[in-house]
């Protein structure tokens, strides 16, 4: 194998680890409704991250959290009795992952949002989702995740108990 090979292979491999953490930090973010859940997305953060909302409503509504014990402390105020959210989901699509000439690995994603409140009401948001990682000891970690808004709305409601249609089967 050579050195071309080798790097080849750790570009893809940083890669695929760079989907696995921000994979995990969505599902962690559907279900932010323990203290273990808030340390465990700290965890997917380098000391020095920075998370920051930007551009309008994010920047103002979401703000800038640099550090890691800040971003635990803006997540930590999520959870409360009863859950903010009722229900959340984020997907994410239209993913591009590059390699940068000084070794920085930078992902872009569109996401989607679905959020129903504990306290009534239901949100559909859309967002472009900026991460630039760095790969340390314990894995690939966010060192800056960004996320600027495309649209927000609010939606009645996102479960209906109605009857599912189905074609019939014979």
């Amino acid at each position: 194998m050579t050195s071309q090979d080798v790097l080849r292979l750790r570009q893809l491999e940083d890669q695929q680890a760079a989907r696995v953490c921000i994979s995990n930090y969505m599902r962690l973010c559907d279900n932010l409704e323990s203290a273990e859940t808030v340390q465990a997305i700290g965890a997917l953060f380098t000391a020095d991250a920075c998370w920051e909302g930007v551009g309008e409503p994010y920047a103002t509504r979401l703000g800038r959290h640099q550090g890691r014990k800040a971003i635990v402390d803006m997540m930590a105020g999520y959870v409360r009795t009863p859950a903010h959210f009722a229900m959340n989901a984020h997907f994410l699509c239209s993913e591009a992952i590059s390699q940068l000439a000084d070794g920085e690995l930078r992902g872009r994603w569109l996401m989607l949002q679905t959020s129903a409140f504990s306290a009534g009401g239901a949100h559909l948001n859309a967002a472009e989702i900026i991460v630039k990682f760095r790969r340390e000891e314990s894995g690939m970690s966010i060192q800056h995740f960004t996320t600027r808004n495309l649209f927000s709305r609010p939606v009645d409601h996102w479960h209906a108990a109605d009857e599912l249609p189905v074609p019939d089967q014979k």
